[in-house]
Parts: structure tokens; C-alpha cells; sequence
């Protein structure tokens, strides 16, 4: 049943979430005389709180929820879904992204819904940066393709969902006893990625193979500032059981890290660094591999363009992404069997997931049968 805008955002503001999580986005009222073409797109969005079940800290800062945005894209009776999880660190905000959709709505409304390229690189050219935002209508769009065709994502793509890999489950920065806590409870989780570069790394190691000897990934997020300090972190990594390490510096310090990677004994993988497709070349001889994140790309179709850019230069290809719920996730690991390791596990972080999506079982991701993306919405 629709709710009114100002409903919703009452019914956010109490904290009234699963009642958030299961009601249609509220109408957006078009002016008089310009109402969506038969061939365009309606747009309705409004944010959710998503609330974490640990505090998560990075390097950068710590958070204990995060307010996405969810899209909502209908054109002859069926609605495309999307989720933009914005990110301060590439200048997004709640409101930044809000802007952005709105920027894209005369263009949704005239968009031809089989032309998803053309809507994507339009979008593209008018939206300076908000990434996320366009990220969640590209989502929205594919989607609708999708169920529009009675396929998933991954059928149109022409690729092998027995072939989508295991899962990291993330490990944020914490004290000793919250962070053995963290991994008990990701036993039935084998990879772990583990956040560093906050002052604790040692501390943080240690309270880990307290209680595990799983193998184990690191993200750094540009934490260590100079050559010197990242590669003595490495080779003590390497010591640890641990397989590579993302993004031990900051992201401009590309002559850096290629000094780094030279002396590595484990993989470097580039996050904060890429974004698009075209940010991959000059990357080739700094880093072993490049995370991916549908929410940095700007969508699906750029990040699809991206692993393949990355895989032309011999680069290994990860699949990120941000803290977000089963809709972002699931949109992502459409895309998973294309890549060599995956981190999509932002739902598995959060409390109050409003969708039902990829299953992750034993680390493996399964991906849903039904058409577009494929998520439901939680009882």
C-alpha cells in the first residue's frame, strides 16, 4: 500500500524501520502536463537507515549506520530497483546523491527503457561525480530490463552463476576482545578481510589468530603513509597467513606503490585508487589486481567495462563493495562469476536488511533465479 512522503519520513524518524523496510517508496507528484511518455520512466527514491551490528571503523573513521538511498524506476507496470550507498571519502552525501537523482529525472522520463546504454552514458555526461547515485539507476534500469525479459542479470550477461566465487566476511578496526568477538562470530564465514591501518595493526593480528588460523585478507585503506612503514607491514603480513593486501597507501601515491610492489611477497590490490574503466591502465604496472565496486563505477554497465579493462592488462579483478543492503549486494554479484575474488558482504554486516537476495553459504555466493536482480522484499 503507498504511504505519502511525509508518512515515510515520519516513520523513518521514529526508528519504525521494519515498517520502512517493507512500504512502497512514496509517489512523486509530477507537475501538471508532464507526466512520464509510455516509453519513460516514473522515479521515486527515499533513504532507509540501515543500522550496523558492530560499529564500523576504518582507517578514516567509524560509523554505527549508514543511510542509503533506494530507487525505484516503473515503466509499464513493472519497477526496476536500485541502491545508492554514497561514500564521503568520493564526496557523496545523503543530500549529494538525493541531488543527483533529481538531475537524472527528465532524462529517466524520456529515456527509452530498452536504449539502458544510451540513459547510462546521457546520466553520465549531465552528473558530475555522485557515482553511487548513478550507480543505483543504472541498478534500477537493468533491473526493469530484466523482469521486462522473465531473466536474471546474470543470464543476460551470458555467464555461469556456478561460477561466482567464495566471499570475504569483513573485519573492521576494533579492540582486542570486540574483534575476537567479530570472528566467533563469522565462523560460518572461511575468508576473512580484515581492516587495518587504524594505529593497532599488530594488536588487531593478534587478537584474530587468537581464535583462527583462516586464511586472511587485508584492507589497508591508504592507512600506512610511506613506503617504508607499508612494506615492513607486508612482509609481516606475509608471515601471518595473510594473501594480499589493498591499497596500503594513499591513492595518489601511485610511484610509491609500485616501489612497493616490487618488494611485496604477497599481491597488491588497488580499491581507493579505481573507479572507472579508465583509471585502470595507468595502474598496471603499481598494483597485482583492482577491487571493483559497482557503487565507485557509477553502475553496472561501467563495472562490467571495468573487469574486463582489467583483465586485458593482466590484472587480477576483486568485486567490492560498500555497506549496504541485499539489493546493492545481489545487484553486484550478478556480476561475480566474471572475477577472481570477491568481497560483497555489506549486507551481511547490517541488522535491518529490507531485502532478501544472494544467499551466501559456507563464503559461496548464490545467486537468485529470478529475473533482474532478483531480490525480494523481507517479511
Amino acid at each position: 500500500m503507498d504511504v505519502s512522503r511525509r508518512e515515510f519520513f515520519e516513520t523513518m524518524r521514529s526508528g519504525l524501520l521494519a515498517a520502512a523496510a517493507t512500504a512502497a517508496l512514496p509517489r512523486v507528484a509530477f507537475a501538471s502536463g508532464s507526466s512520464p511518455s509510455e516509453s519513460g520512466y516514473l522515479l521515486r527514491y527515499a533513504p532507509i537507515r540501515l543500522h550496523l551490528k558492530h560499529a564500523w571503523t576504518l582507517s578514516r573513521g567509524t560509523s554505527t549506520y549508514k543511510d542509503n538511498v533506494f530507487v525505484e524506476l516503473e515503466c509499464d507496470g513493472i519497477v526496476g530497483l536500485g541502491e545508492a550507498a554514497h561514500n564521503i571519502r568520493y564526496g557523496e552525501t545523503l543530500e549529494s546523491t538525493q541531488q543527483a537523482l533529481e538531475q537524472a529525472r527528465g532524462i529517466l522520463r524520456r529515456a527509452n527503457p530498452w536504449q539502458f546504454v544510451e540513459t547510462q552514458l546521457e546520466i553520465r555526461r549531465t552528473i558530475e561525480g555522485q557515482n553511487a547515485a548513478k550507480a543505483a539507476l543504472d541498478m534500477a534500469v537493468l533491473d526493469w530490463v530484466g523482469k521486462k525479459l522473465g531473466l536474471p542479470l546474470y543470464q543476460l550477461w551470458g555467464l555461469n552463476p556456478k561460477k561466482a566465487p567464495q566471499t570475504t566476511y569483513s573485519i573492521g578496526i576494533d579492540s582486542p576482545e570486540i574483534i575476537r568477538q567479530k570472528v566467533r562470530e563469522a565462523a560460518p564465514y572461511p575468508l576473512l578481510k580484515v581492516k587495518m591501518g587504524g594505529g593497532n595493526d599488530e594488536e588487531i593480528l593478534k587478537a584474530i589468530r587468537d581464535v583462527t588460523d583462516k586464511p586472511l585478507r587485508v584492507d589497508a585503506n591508504e592507512g600506512w603513509k610511506t613506503k617504508e612503514e607499508a612494506i615492513r607491514k607486508i612482509e609481516w603480513l606475509a608471515r601471518n597467513g595473510v594473501e594480499f593486501v589493498e591499497q596500503p597507501m594513499p591513492a595518489q601515491m601511485l610511484e610509491e606503490t609500485a616501489w612497493l610492489r616490487e618488494r611485496s611477497p604477497i599481491p597488491i590490490i588497488a580499491d581507493e585508487s579505481v573507479h572507472t574503466a579508465a583509471d585502470i591502465p595507468k595502474l598496471a604496472g603499481a598494483f597485482d589486481g583492482v577491487n571493483i565496486k559497482v557503487d565507485k563505477a557509477g553502475g553496472l554497465q561501467e563495472a562490467y567495462r571495468a573487469i574486463w579493462m582489467a583483465k586485458s592488462l593482466g590484472l587480477k579483478t576483486m568485486l567490492g563493495c560498500m555497506i549496504a543492503s541485499s539489493l546493492s549486494i545481489t545487484a553486484s554479484a550478478h556480476l561475480s562469476p566474471l572475477v577472481d575474488y570477491a568481497d560483497l558482504d555489506g549486507h551481511l554486516l547490517i541488522e535491518n536488511d529490507p531485502y532478501v537476495g544472494v544467499e551466501v553459504r559456507e563464503g559461496w555466493l548464490i545467486l537468485p533465479e529470478r529475473p533482474g536482480i532478483g531480490v525480494i522484499k523481507r517479511d
